[in-house]
């Protein structure tokens, strides 16, 4: 097979992925990166094209749409990169400058020095780096957590490293960065530059499908366990990740404080307010509840005004504290509404789910505190007693 071939093989290719790419952005134009990675492999697509159509460009001509648009393939996949890990860009200013050099000595290389193996190593450098770059930004997160952006990186480094060292396979081979096109050895260890590219574009083209994937697993998960209001676990989600704490405070023999949280005249601040409004309170005090946790500390919506924490390797006096902080934060920062300010208070109740106990009888009793607070007179903090042996009877409450 000849290189011609090849080449028109990698035109194909490369414009197949991105045709493939394109449909996937359009249908999804929220995945970050995704727009230009599409880009990116539009640039590859133009570059094999004009290498099909060198015969019939001026040689400057096409030497400035190959470096060019390499260079510019390679910057826009390090962009999509650090799209998709949200990492700020760039400026293309410097990207602007650095490609501009690379054509510029390109030209110089053409023109007034001419050397095809200096062109060679020019196209490399600049994609070379960018891909590698590309691979940094990408191998991140934890290899057993998102494996596909490890694999991905690694595909971006070798390719990267190739294009930086590929110049040392003429020498190696035996052509010369300076050897002509149509020389035996050089026309061989072109073939082979062709066949990496083509693999290179199939497995990126893949990867970045595979980030896709991830991408949208991701999205689904988070609206499975995240109250689409307030941004924190809802109640399925809370309940699986505090059975997951009881169970590994159990192994060390160590209890969990459970806390239950209702916002105390919550049904009077909906009917005065409006639901808005109301939908605006629920917002302000989980970002005052967030403001006392640990990072290691849950909270979840149960439902309405209703809220939970759980607060791993934290006794019953750090519990309290963090109870009494939280009530004491409420209270004094007022919701607003508009111009209107909504005053607030919240009444919680703790729970130690010991060894022995359940995650859900431990949930009940906080639930049983924090009525017993409601009773008491609301904006306070009530512990329930130990696990007793048969449930105790629920206390029965009306109030908001």
């Amino acid at each position: 097979m000849h290189s011609p071939t090849l080449t028109i093989l990698a035109a194909l290719l490369t414009a197949l992925v991105t045709a493939v790419l394109y449909a996937v952005w359009h249908f999804n134009k929220n995945i970050p990166g995704l727009r230009l990675w599409m880009l990116s492999f539009l640039c590859s697509s133009i570059f094999t094209v004009s290498l099909l159509a060198r015969s019939w460009l001026p040689e400057v001509v096409g030497v400035v749409i190959s470096q060019g648009f390499v260079a510019l393939g390679a910057y826009l996949c390090l962009l999509a990169g650090r799209t998709y890990m949200g990492r700020r860009p760039f400026s293309h200013l410097y990207a602007a400058v650095g490609i501009g050099a690379l054509v510029a000595l390109s030209v110089v290389f053409t023109v007034v020095i001419p050397h095809l193996g200096m062109r060679f190593l020019l196209a490399g450098l600049g994609a070379g780096v960018c891909y590698l770059l590309t691979a940094r930004t990408l191998a991140a997160g934890g290899m057993h957590r998102v494996p596909a952006r490890y694999l991905l990186a690694g595909v971006l480094g070798l390719h990267g490293l190739f294009l930086l060292l590929r110049p040392a396979l003429f020498t190696l081979g035996g052509a010369g960065l300076g050897a002509l096109p149509g020389a035996g050895p050089i026309a061989q260890i072109s073939q082979f530059v062709v066949l990496e590219a083509i693999v290179a574009v199939v497995l990126l083209g893949f990867g970045a499908l595979i980030l896709t994937n991830e991408f949208i697993t991701s999205e689904l998960r988070h609206l499975a366990e995240v109250d689409p209001l307030t941004s924190v676990f809802n109640r399925r989600a809370f309940f699986t990740l505090l059975d997951k704490a009881v169970s590994s405070a159990q192994r060390t023999h160590t209890p969990v404080p459970v806390l239950v949280l209702d916002l105390d005249h919550f049904k009077t601040i909906n009917d005065t307010w409006g639901h808005r409004a109301g939908d605006d309170v629920l917002r302000h005090f989980v970002a005052l509840g967030l403001r006392c946790l640990r990072k290691e500390d849950v909270m979840g919506r149960l439902g309405g005004e209703e809220f939970a924490i759980f607060l791993p390797n934290a006794g019953a006096e750090g519990a309290r504290a963090v109870a009494e902080r939280l009530r004491l934060l409420v209270e004094s920062h007022p919701a607003t509404a508009g111009a209107r300010s909504i005053p607030l208070t919240v009444s919680i109740g703790i729970a130690l789910c010991g060894p022995g106990d359940s995650a859900g009888a431990a949930l009940q009793r906080a639930d049983e505190a924090m009525y017993l607070a409601k009773q008491r007179g609301r904006n306070r903090v009530e512990m329930s007693g130990p696990a007793q042996p048969a449930a105790a009877p629920a206390v029965v409450a009306t109030a908001a």
